[in-house]
Formats: C-alpha cells, sequence, structure tokens
C-alpha cells in the first residue's frame, strides 16, 4: 500500500532552514527582486512637508434638545452616535468639506484641471488624540505654504458648516415641538378628566386616608364583637344558671307567675316560706332529732304537699319544674332575674349581628382598595408624564430659539496650521526596511512553497522512512568538499560516471565505499556471491554505485566481476574505457555468439568487466532465459563477487527478473531526484515481485542539508597513499550514446 507523505513526514526548525538552503536561489531571487522594487520606490519619492492643527471638540447639545421621553408615541433622540472625535473627523474629511475647499482655494492639477476630492482626501488625515477632546488635522504637500493655507481653510470650512448643520437642527427641533406642543396639551387634558372621572365613579377623596380609616374601624369594630360576644357568652352562662337554679324555662316562668297571682296559692307560699325560715334557724339552735326541728319539718312537708294540690288543681299534673316551684319574694325575684337576664341576651345578639354587617362592609371595601389604588396610580403616572412633556416642550422651545438665534458650534480652534520649518522625516528607510521584511518574508514563502511543488525525496531520513530497507550505505555528495561533480561529459554531451582515484580523489567518497562493501560482507551469515544494482527512476547514480563498489571489493583482495546488464542504456563501456567498446559482451554470450572469455576484459588487478553487447530490441526475453540463468551460476563459480548493473525498476522488469537470479538487490536512492510516488510505486513492485531487498545506498548526499549526522568524515581518516595507487588505469577518452 502506498504510503501517504504527510504521515511520514518530521516536522520541526531545522528541517525549514533545511528547505531554505535547497531553495536559497529561488528565495534570494524573490528577495533581491523585492529589495530592488522597494528601492526605486524609495529613492523615487519627493520631498515632502506636513503641517498639522488642532481642533477641541465639544459636546452638541442642540442635538438632544428634543430627548423627551414618552408621551404620545416613542420619539428617537438626535444623539450622537459612537465616538465623538471619530464622528468628526469623518466630517472632516467628508466630501463636501473637501470639495468646498477645493473651490474656494482654486486648487488645480499639474495639468490645470481642478484637483480631485480624492487626491487631496488621500494626502488629509484627522485622528483623535488618545485620551482627550482634541482632533488633530494633518496634511502633507511638497509645498510648505500651500500646506498650511489647504489646512485651514479646510477648518474654517468645516467649522462654518458645523454652526450651520446646528442652527438647521436647531430649526427642525423648533418645529418638531412646535407640532407636538397642542398634542401633548391634549394629553395632559384627557389625563386629568380620566383621573377625576375615576375618583367621582368611584366616591374616592384619598385612598390613603381611606385606607388607614378603613384598617381603624375593622380593628375597632372586631374589638367591638369580641366583647359583645365575651358579654354574651357571660350572659349565657347566667341564664343557664337561672334556669338551672329555678328548673324552669321560658315557659314554666309564664306558669310560675299565673300560680303567684293564686290567692290560695299565695298564702300557702307565704306559710311554706315561714315554715322553711323557722327549720332553718332550728337547725342551728338544735340537733336534726331535735323535738322542733321534727315539727317544723312535717310542717314544711305539709305545706308542701297542700301546696302541690293547689298547683295541680290550677295547671295540670305533671307540668315540668313545678314540684320545685318556690313560694314568695324570692321565688318572685328568680323570675324577674331570669326574665331580664333573657332579655339582655337577646339584645348582646342582635348587636353582635349588626357588627358583623358593618365589618362585612368595611372588608369588602377594602379588598376593592389595591385595585383602586392601582388604577389610580396608573391614572396619575399617565396624568405626570404627560404633564412632563409638556412642560419639557415649552422649556425645550425656549432653549431651542435661543439657540437658533446663536452662532455657536461644537469646534473651538486649539492651533492652527503653520509652515512647516522643514521636510518631513524621509519614509526611505522605513520602505527599505519594510521591503527588506516583505522580501525576506516572501523569499521564505516561495522556498516553501517550491519545496511543497517538488515532490522528490529530499534526505537520508525521507528514504529510511518511506523505504524502510536497511541503510547500507551513504555516499556524500562531491560539493561538499568543493570537487567536482560525480559525472563528466563526452565530446557527445553525454554524462558518464566517474571513478575513485582516477576522476575524483579517495576522500571522502573511497571511504564510503568501504563502508558499503564492509557492510555487504557482515548483511548475513552466508557470504553473498552476486548482487544486482538498480535504482527506482534515471539519473539516480546506480552505473556509478555498481562501480566504483566494484573497484572497492577489488581493492580489498576479491576476484570481481562486474556485469552491465542494462541492454537499454549501457554505461560501464564508457565508464571503464574497454578496449572492445560495447561490440560485443552479455547479450552475445547469452545468444552463444561468442566465446564466454572474449568479452570479459581486466581493468585494473582483481576486476574484471562485462559489457553489455549488442543491444537486442527485446533484453527482457534474454534476461529471462535458461542461458543467461546459467551464466549467472558460471559467474558465481569462476567469482569472488557479481555486480550486476541493471536499468531502473520503473517501466522495465529487467532488474526484478534479473534479481531471482543473484542473492539479492542493492537498491540505490538519490535525494532530489526520485520521487515520493515513483519511490512508492518502486516500494509496492519489489514487495510483489517478493525481491529480496539487501538494502539501500543513499547517493549524493550533502552534509549541510541533512536534519541528522549521518554524515561525518575526518581528513584524518585517509590514509597518506592512495590505495589504489597499484591499480593503473587505462587512459579516458571522449565516449558518447551512454547514460546513468
Amino acid at each position: 500500500m502506498i504510503e501517504s507523505r504527510d504521515n511520514i513526514e518530521e516536522i520541526n526548525f531545522y528541517k525549514y532552514w533545511l528547505i531554505l538552503q535547497r531553495r536559497r536561489v529561488a528565495a534570494f531571487s524573490v528577495f533581491g527582486m523585492v529589495i530592488t522594487l522597494t528601492s526605486l520606490l524609495a529613492f523615487s519619492l519627493k520631498q515632502s512637508y506636513q503641517t498639522q492643527a488642532s481642533l477641541l471638540i465639544k459636546t452638541n447639545r442642540t442635538s438632544s434638545l428634543t430627548g423627551l421621553g414618552e408621551t404620545l408615541g416613542k420619539i428617537e433622540p438626535l444623539t450622537l452616535q459612537g465616538n465623538p472625535l471619530e464622528t468628526q473627523a469623518k466630517i472632516v474629511l467628508s466630501r463636501p468639506v473637501i470639495d468646498k475647499t477645493i473651490a474656494e482655494l482654486g486648487l488645480k492639477e499639474e495639468t490645470g484641471e481642478p484637483l480631485s476630492v480624492q487626491a487631496l482626501a488621500d494626502s488629509l488625515s484627522a485622528t483623535g488624540a488618545k485620551g482627550t477632546d482634541v482632533l488633530q488635522i494633518s496634511y502633507t504637500h511638497e509645498n510648505p505654504v500651500e500646506a498650511a493655507r489647504i489646512v485651514n481653510k479646510l477648518i474654517e470650512i468645516y467649522i462654518q458648516q458645523n454652526i450651520q448643520a446646528n442652527r438647521a437642527e436647531a430649526a427642525s427641533a423648533r418645529t418638531f415641538i412646535l407640532d407636538q406642543l397642542p398634542k401633548a396639551e391634549v394629553s395632559v387634558r384627557q389625563a386629568e378628566s380620566n383621573l377625576r372621572k375615576f375618583k367621582e365613579d368611584n366616591k374616592v377623596i384619598s385612598l390613603q386616608e381611606e385606607e388607614t380609616a378603613g384598617v381603624q374601624a375593622i380593628a375597632k369594630l372586631e374589638e367591638q364583637i369580641s366583647e359583645n360576644q365575651a358579654q354574651l357568652s357571660f350572659v349565657g352562662a347566667k341564664l343557664g344558671k337561672l334556669r338551672s337554679q329555678a328548673s324552669i324555662d321560658s315557659q314554666q316562668t309564664v306558669t310560675a307567675a299565673s300560680l303567684s297571682q293564686t290567692p290560695g296559692i299565695q298564702q300557702l307560699l307565704t306559710q311554706l316560706k315561714e315554715a322553711q325560715s323557722q327549720l332553718q334557724l332550728a337547725l342551728i339552735k338544735f340537733q336534726p332529732e331535735h323535738p322542733t326541728v321534727l315539727n317544723l319539718k312535717e310542717k314544711v312537708s305539709t305545706l308542701n304537699s297542700l301546696l302541690t294540690q293547689q298547683t295541680e288543681q290550677v295547671v295540670g299534673q305533671n307540668q315540668p319544674g313545678l314540684k320545685n316551684l318556690q313560694i314568695g319574694d324570692l321565688r318572685q325575684n328568680l323570675l324577674q332575674e331570669f326574665a331580664r337576664t333573657e332579655t339582655e341576651h337577646l339584645a348582646l345578639e342582635q348587636k353582635i349581628d349588626k357588627l358583623s354587617q358593618n365589618l362585612a362592609i368595611y372588608k369588602e371595601r377594602a379588598k376593592k382598595l389595591p385595585k383602586l389604588e392601582q388604577t389610580q396610580r396608573q391614572l396619575e403616572r399617565k396624568l405626570q408624564a404627560s404633564q412632563g412633556s409638556y412642560e419639557s416642550l415649552l422649556k425645550k422651545l425656549k432653549e431651542v430659539e435661543l439657540a437658533e438665534n446663536q452662532n455657536i458650534g461644537n469646534v473651538r480652534v486649539i492651533s492652527p496650521a503653520f509652515i512647516p520649518d522643514g521636510p518631513t522625516a524621509s519614509r526611505k528607510k522605513l520602505i527599505l526596511g519594510g521591503g527588506i521584511v516583505f522580501g525576506a518574508l516572501l523569499g521564505v514563502i516561495a522556498a516553501l512553497a517550491l519545496d511543497l511543488i517538488d515532490q522528490s525525496l529530499k534526505t537520508v531520513q525521507e528514504a529510511k522512512e518511506l523505504f524502510q530497507y536497511t541503510l547500507l550505505g551513504i555516499i556524500p555528495s562531491f560539493s561538499d568538499n568543493h570537487q567536482q561533480n560525480w559525472l563528466w561529459k563526452s565530446e557527445s554531451e553525454e554524462q558518464i560516471p566517474k571513478l575513485i582515484g582516477r576522476d575524483i580523489s579517495q576522500f571522502p567518497i573511497g571511504d564510503a565505499y568501504q563502508i558499503l562493501q564492509s557492510n555487504l560482507n557482515f548483511l548475513s551469515d552466508q557470504q553473498l556471491k552476486s548482487i544486482v544494482v538498480t535504482s527506482s527512476v534515471p539519473k539516480e547514480g546506480k552505473s556509478f554505485v555498481a562501480a566504483n563498489l566494484a573497484m572497492a571489493m577489488a581493492q580489498m583482495g576479491n576476484k570481481v566481476l562486474l556485469v552491465d546488464a542494462d541492454m537499454r542504456h549501457p554505461t560501464q563501456h564508457h565508464i571503464w574505457d574497454l578496449s572492445l567498446k560495447n561490440v560485443v559482451g552479455l547479450s552475445n554470450l547469452i545468444t552463444n555468439q561468442v566465446n564466454i572469455n572474449i568479452p570479459i576484459e581486466r581493468v585494473m588487478q582483481n576486476l574484471f568487466i562485462l559489457p553489455s553487447g549488442t543491444l537486442p530490441p527485446n533484453p527482457l526475453s534474454l534476461l529471462n532465459s535458461r542461458r543467461m540463468a546459467e551464466l549467472v551460476q558460471g559467474f558465481i563459480r569462476d567469482y569472488d563477487f557479481v555486480i550486476f548493473d541493471t536499468n531502473s525498476i520503473l517501466g522495465t522488469a529487467d532488474a526484478t527478473t534479473l534479481g531471482r537470479l543473484t542473492d539479492g538487490m542493492l537498491l540505490v536512492v538519490r535525494p532530489g531526484i526520485v520521487e515520493w510516488n515513483s519511490a512508492n510505486t518502486t516500494k509496492e513492485l519489489l514487495k510483489q515481485s517478493s525481491q529480496n531487498v539487501l538494502g539501500m545506498v543513499v547517493n549524493d548526499v550533502s552534509k549541510n542539508r541533512e536534519p541528522d549526522s549521518y554524515l561525518y568524515f575526518s581528513q584524518e581518516s585517509v590514509e597518506s597513499r592512495n590505495p589504489w595507487q597499484d591499480f593503473p588505469f587505462k587512459k579516458k577518452t571522449s565516449l558518447s550514446n551512454t547514460d546513468i
């Protein structure tokens, strides 16, 4: 599965520094262009003079003369909105003020045409001094006298228009007030009429006093009812006591009165009374068994018996309460007291009922008082509001009439514009400084944008994270040591890789190949005999790596065969300047056209080269043949190590076909050449074809552009003697028809 670049890219500051290093040409180009343009702009500016005037802005009271509140409807106040200084600054720089200034001063362009409003406005500025009510007006012009004249005229016109605006506003307010006065008067009369009608309908004089008096009356009535109820309870108890003592009720009282008027019964009652009195005296003097006491008791009993007989004859038998009928004055007094108490009880009941009725009337009135008070307050508020509006209108009318007749504005000149003594400070430094900052910023953005557009791998870390193969070697860039490029051109302008010791110096490239061949030797328990050197795309330096790796292995005493298996763009015969050129080679051996010993040429001690031979129309069919497999086995048998230089993986299957015949594949990666998509595709193809990728070699690595210290070479690590000085090379000649 192809991996996303965003998932494996590290983000750090050093990485962006490396981007700037890689794209420094573009960044410096953009920076230089911006600096050039800003320099031209700065030095083209003419000398200018700036003058300044100060105005005091006072609060505009005229605009709030109609703040009347609510009467018949809501009236929007004519007040200033926002910051007064900002508002006045906009007015000063408004088109009418500037247009009139141009007309009165007769300002003209260089062509003789009247000066445009925009041209004058661009050089004018009006700002409020922080924390004050002062407005500062500035103007910049090439002529100092003209600058002061324009600012003073602008202030003069602004003050005139301000006064006219205030007077016009006052006149508008007066018209509005005169229109509202009749309506306000009608509103007052209507409110007064509604309040008067309310008091008449509800018989209201003073609700507050009525409420106080009502509370007192209710309390007094409740107190009287409580007192009368207590007295009624007392009279009722007394009436019950009398009824109990006399053993009579109201009917018995009438019956007893009629009996007391009968002559015989009256006489018996008198005698019974005398006998009872004597009995009481005797009981005091004598013992109950005394004869006198006994005689008197018998007499009382006889009289009671006679009285009962007489009573039954008058009122009939079995009348309740008559058996204990009293006689004489005592009986008469009890009856009178009972009748009087009963009359008093009845009077108290009637009085309590009357007081309760009065209390209910007061309470009913008290329940209505809150609602009446609420209605009265509403009517009074409306009346007060109407009266307040009417009175305010009358007051404002006087103020407006006074303001309308005065030339009072909101502006006072603190300091007029004077002719400046010298030109303003040059803006050249500011423009140049801004250009430097902007150019640097734009250059950084351009570098980052170019790097973002460039989809190629740029560092060893990116290659490791993308391929995830073992890193067997890093070939440093020649430019880090101020040496020539690792490619040289023939007369036909074909780029041919160079050889260490013959075309380029040993340090540090030779050390890198010694490390590479050592890593290959220790890569596995079994000794490697054959490898395929390839890359994702052309121009990554696979032929350069194959040639110099073969030389490094031969220098270590191994018998090495370097086979140029790239039958599409062969290179090795150019690198080694073979005597047979590329007339015969691998393709001729596969087709059995020549003997195996003919095309193989010894170029230095322990190092043999087999060129590609005649270019076939279909190289893949030759590489995938049985004869090729036999040749590979023969090479492995006859040599200590065999290196196959093949074409790139993408576009052909030559490298993957040959990789199955060898011990493994060595992938060459060159930052800045192979792109992410190509590298991802290569990794996927190698995985699908089950190739044994031994590892990868990162070619042309600049240590100044790496975020990690992968490269460390010291001149002291190089032997004083060239390790290849004992291996003579053939003289290099100009060749053509080749590429990496």
